[in-house]
């Protein structure tokens, strides 16, 4: 009797076939990945920021003993104007950085984060914060306009009047 050979139908592959794409398969997706990182690195993130200075607007803007808020969206800068002169008040606490609120009619600073209050000249009283908020350079242009640079900040020392401590930070009315 002759034998017959069963033959097993096989699949669409082998088992060898299939392990053969798939690690070809497994190649170009790791090297494909790998060349779109390459791509990525060439072309680097880069974060737009505002410019270090810039025009606040003419003096006499500003009505003595307000707050201007602005400039706080765009470049959190608060423009404080006193009898003393004109100043640039950065808008972030000095506790943890978050951008406190002014509050007219407490006639004061107040974050929101931890609680830090600051008086109008940016000396701290109450909360957490251990100085008072930095002010920025303020001078004026050829043109009349106040012009704030942030790239030149004073950090306050606490217990100081920060009119003494760096008069570069107040334009002296």
């Amino acid at each position: 009797m002759a034998e017959k050979k069963e033959e097993k139908k096989r699949g669409i592959w082998s088992r060898r076939d299939f392990f053969t794409r798939l690690g070809w398969s497994g190649f170009g997706i790791f090297t494909g990945f790998s060349l779109l990182a390459f791509l990525r690195s060439a072309f680097p993130r880069v974060l737009f920021q505002p410019p270090a200075t810039f025009k606040a607007g003419l003096p006499s803007d500003y009505a003595i003993g307000e707050v201007s808020e602005k400039y706080k969206q765009d470049f959190r800068v608060w423009i404080v104007r006193e009898e003393q002169g004109i100043y640039a008040v950065f808008a972030k606490c000095t506790h943890l950085g978050c951008t406190p609120r002014w509050l007219a009619a407490e006639n004061k600073f107040k974050c929101p984060c931890h609680g830090s209050g600051f008086f109008k000249t940016g000396t701290n009283f109450e909360g957490p914060a251990p100085r008072p908020l930095d002010r920025f350079k303020i001078s004026v242009a050829d043109d009349g306009q106040l012009v704030v640079d942030k790239s030149k900040v004073f950090k306050m020392n606490p217990g100081v009047e920060p009119d003494e401590q760096f008069p570069e930070s107040i334009l002296k009315a």
